[in-house]
């Protein structure tokens, strides 16, 4: 059976695609791929926050443990490379729960985080193009706060939510009024002390929304919102709606039909993830009920932008913490790619949606690469509609064993080289600057590998085997 896949592998033919929409795709098309280097972080990160601009260039914040004994670095990804924004650790001294959020009224981009600096208050920053600089005062919230969640109003103004232990850990949001921070409504206003809140707004009436684990209500998930200036926060459906405790609560609204849904660790079903949503009236399953393979956790709840589709991320417990993500398909929930992707443990995951591709990309401390940060996206290496009639890229001998040469046409160069194998893992990166070269692979081993060779025209793929 191995040898008749292998056979089919093999006899697979290019496919060479212009870029631009694709309409239908190939059973096989997609399969999960680094965005630059695996581990790219220059030391080990925790605390991963993924946002990307408006203009669909990805940044990803993490508490950054190089040399920097904690503090937040922010980095983006500008083609090729991954770069720092701003000087890296450049944002306080022991920082954590951070998030990352752009604003749509000048898209830049702002970090929430508990800071260590001011007695683990809450602080939020901005890059204005050159320094982080502080929105308002570092440190504004009246004591620490932990579970730190960002969001911006349609408008532009920041919003951020967090356990707020001056007020016996209840939760509590507030936003800024472009002199200081405010509370709205009732800081503390939960039933109870929270953990895990996730802030996100409805699109249809600018409401802010926060979701939270409940200890009011036994540490079920509740869900808030607030409706207005002269009111306070109330119930969204029943508090504490979810069958039994939970954990890693992460709000997102459906852009299909702008109803909230809620990702979590399912307490009820062995920490198996459960996603409920809420009708109008009531809370019910997306799916079964806890419905992953195994125990979970660091969910992280995500839409496609077209199709209204959810996705969830998370570690799975079950096979040594690898990244796995699932969507709903309308009938089941159903794995993006292979189960379990990732290298090795993935910790502090975090999924979002490209503007410009409508690809899913996954960012996590990345326990295959000494828990440095890694990103992974889902995305085509076969395509079916706009196949281009003749390939412009020659590769040989096929198999091979120590080298292989790589041939495009003129008009190609440059084009950039990535190599991968079956496990999605980026085994070599190049790029072509002439229509002719050489590359090494002696030091691979031996199977099967895919190359992807892009410019600004075509993406074409090969797949050769390594003896």
């Amino acid at each position: 059976m191995k040898k008749f896949i292998y056979i089919l592998l093999f006899l697979l033919p290019v496919i060479a695609v212009a870029q631009q929409p694709w309409y239908k795709y190939s059973p096989m098309g997609y399969m999960w791929m680094n965005v630059g280097n695996a581990g790219f972080s220059e030391g080990t990160t925790l605390y991963t926050s993924l946002a990307f601009s408006s203009s669909g260039q990805p940044y990803v914040a993490y508490q950054d443990w190089a040399t920097y004994t904690g503090n937040a670095t922010v980095m983006m990804f500008n083609g090729t490379n991954w770069v720092n924004v701003g000087n890296a650790g450049s944002l306080a001294n022991m920082a954590e729960y951070i998030s990352l959020a752009f604003s749509p009224s000048n898209n830049q981009p702002y970090v929430a985080y508990s800071d260590d600096g001011n007695y683990e208050k809450v602080t939020v920053m901005m890059f204005n193009g050159t320094n982080w600089v502080y929105v308002g005062n570092a440190g504004f919230s009246v004591g620490a706060g932990y579970y730190l969640s960002l969001a911006f109003s349609p408008s532009g103004q920041p919003y951020v939510a967090y356990q707020d232990v001056a007020n016996s850990n209840k939760a509590t949001v507030m936003t800024f009024n472009g002199t200081d921070w405010v509370n709205v409504g009732n800081a503390g206003f939960s039933a109870g002390a929270t953990q895990y809140e996730s802030l996100a707004f409805n699109p249809s009436n600018n409401q802010p929304y926060v979701a939270y684990q409940d200890y009011g209500n036994f540490g079920a998930a509740t869900v808030m919102r607030f409706i207005g200036t002269n009111t306070n926060w109330e119930n969204v459906g029943n508090a504490g709606f979810s069958a039994g405790n939970t954990q890693y609560e992460s709000l997102a609204f459906n852009p299909s039909n702008n109803q909230p849904y809620v990702a979590y660790g399912d307490w009820e079903y062995l920490l198996n993830t459960t996603v409920m949503m809420f009708n109008g009236t009531n809370w019910v399953n997306v799916g079964n009920a806890g419905f992953s393979s195994g125990a979970t956790q660091y969910e992280s709840l995500a839409f496609h932008p077209h199709d209204g589709e959810p996705y969830v991320a998370y570690s799975d417990l079950g096979n040594s913490l690898k990244a796995t993500v699932m969507k709903f398909d309308g009938t089941n929930w159903v794995y993006v790619g292979n189960e379990d992707f990732s290298a090795g443990e993935a910790n502090y995951i975090s999924i979002a949606f490209s503007p410009t591709d409508n690809q899913p990309y996954v960012a996590y401390s990345d326990g295959g690469h000494n828990y440095k940060e890694t990103i992974m996206k889902y995305d085509s290496v076969m395509v079916g509609i706009n196949e281009l009639k003749e390939s412009r890229l020659s590769m040989y001998p096929n198999p091979a064993i120590d080298k292989i040469t790589i041939e495009i046409d003129e008009g190609q160069v440059p084009s950039q080289l990535s190599m991968m194998n079956l496990n999605s893992e980026e085994v070599l990166i190049s790029i072509l600057i002439k229509p002719k070269t050489q590359i090494d692979i002696s030091n691979l081993p031996s199977g099967i590998y895919f190359v992807r060779v892009t410019n600004d025209k075509t993406v074409e793929v090969r797949k050769f085997v390594k003896e």
